[in-house]
């Protein structure tokens, strides 16, 4: 299927229309929003989505996927725009793609642009759910970068000007005009791409969704933000706190995602825009007490009074894929061993620093066989595309993932809809 491509460079602002006179047997379109970072952008291939043909929890989903030739399908009633770094790149131009939802919109890291895409993130089965339950057309609008910040580059108005930490002042980070000229460019810059781009796409629906019916207008219909490592990482930022600190060592995020959602609201004229938080789940219930802090923070902004009942938390964790990770695990033994042997240490393989290149391939081909029994190489293969920090690169976890977004979504609404 052929993807209609856009390079964008500045984007220009453009209102958002709704359509005041809908007839009456119009309904209007509903138009759900999803962003973030990586994981958003979505690191799982193509190649490995017949796992989730493994498990009957998930094997009906396989079957919304992909046809019983092995064809992709293309989703019923439901479009999608995403917009990310030009091959997925974060320090250039952006690029849009778009088209009725398949596979192929995940991460466009390194795309060849004649191809289909090969990755999917939360997006597909997010939208399968949805089509499914709604039975009405829908369209997705997507932006993500990978190894980006809600401190500095989702950093929304509300929340001012990032002010270096004393983390960023001990190691003289903004001491030069450059470097704070840099710093004010980069803060918030993702926030403005984000809402410019929702706007672009919604001042002209037709061009993505070509059965867009504009006698019924469009309902900003849900938000999933889905982002957090980068700044779970961000100890100049976030630095640590002692165990019996009053103010929890994320709060800062809490309150700058708080102020991310009224923003967005404001910015896209939706005060009662439902929302959903990913909540970061790396490493299962194996996280770290770090980890542990930020999934608190992240969990934190839908308990806050004014948000309570609009906003919904969603964690991630219960599908992370253990199997996978124990795989990953002998993985970064096998790497670690690989760095061993480049260096002469009496305690490994290569104490006299004899062994060539090539003679530490063929060791740790051997040591690869003794690591892994077949069964785990051959699910290694079957349903690991990514490190860690990308759910290992699971279609079946990244798919649990958008499932479990457009079910909170549709209980949202649902809730309000009952009030």
């Amino acid at each position: 299927m052929k993807r209609f491509l856009r390079v964008i460079g500045l984007v220009i602002l453009m209102p958002t229309v709704h359509n005041a006179n809908a007839a009456a047997d119009a309904k209007p379109l509903k138009v759900y929003i999803l962003a973030g970072q990586s994981n958003m952008e979505g690191h799982a291939r193509v190649d490995v989505l017949d796992y989730l043909g493994d498990d009957p929890q998930t094997a009906s989903l396989l079957a919304e996927i992909k046809t019983a030739d092995g064809s992709h399908r293309l989703i019923k009633d439901s479009w999608i725009s995403f917009q990310t770094g030009l091959r997925g790149r974060i320090d250039g131009e952006n690029r849009e793609v778009f088209g009725q939802l398949t596979t192929g919109y995940g991460s466009q890291a390194n795309r060849d642009y004649d191809q289909p895409g090969e990755k999917i993130g939360p997006e597909l089965a997010f939208g399968i759910t949805l089509q499914k339950r709604l039975d009405e057309p829908i369209l997705i609008i997507k932006t993500a970068w990978g190894g980006q910040s809600l401190h500095t580059d989702f950093r929304s108005p509300s929340s001012g000007s990032y002010i270096p930490s004393n983390g960023d002042i001990a190691r003289g980070k903004f001491e030069t005009e450059e470097q704070k000229e840099k710093l004010r460019k980069k803060t918030g810059a993702r926030y403005r791409q984000m809402i410019d781009h929702v706007k672009f796409v919604l001042q002209d629906i037709k061009r993505v969704c070509p059965d867009y019916d504009s006698r019924g207008g469009y309902e900003l219909a849900g938000f999933v933000w889905f982002q957090g490592f980068n700044d779970m990482v961000g100890r100049n930022v976030y630095p640590e706190v002692e165990s019996d600190s009053v103010v929890p060592r994320f709060a800062k995020y809490t309150e700058w995602f708080a102020n991310f959602i009224r923003d967005t609201r404001q910015d896209l004229s939706a005060p009662d825009m439902p929302f959903v938080i990913g909540v970061m789940g790396v490493a299962g219930a194996d996280a770290n007490e770090g980890n542990l802090a930020f999934r608190s923070s992240q969990a934190a902004v839908a308990d806050i009074p004014e948000l309570r009942g609009n906003v919904v938390a969603v964690p991630t964790s219960p599908f992370w894929d253990e199997r996978l990770a124990e795989i990953d695990k002998k993985r970064g033994q096998i790497r670690q061993k690989g760095r061993q042997l480049k260096t002469k240490n009496a305690k490994h393989e290569n104490a006299d620093g004899k062994m060539t290149p090539n003679d530490i391939k063929r060791f740790l081909a051997r040591y690869e066989q003794e690591v892994f029994t077949a069964a785990e190489l051959a699910l290694d293969k079957r349903g690991k595309s990514n490190a860690g920090y990308h759910y290992l690169g699971s279609a079946k976890t990244f798919c649990q993932i958008g499932q479990a977004f457009a079910e909170a979504l549709l209980t949202l609404s649902e809730h309000r809809t009952d009030k």
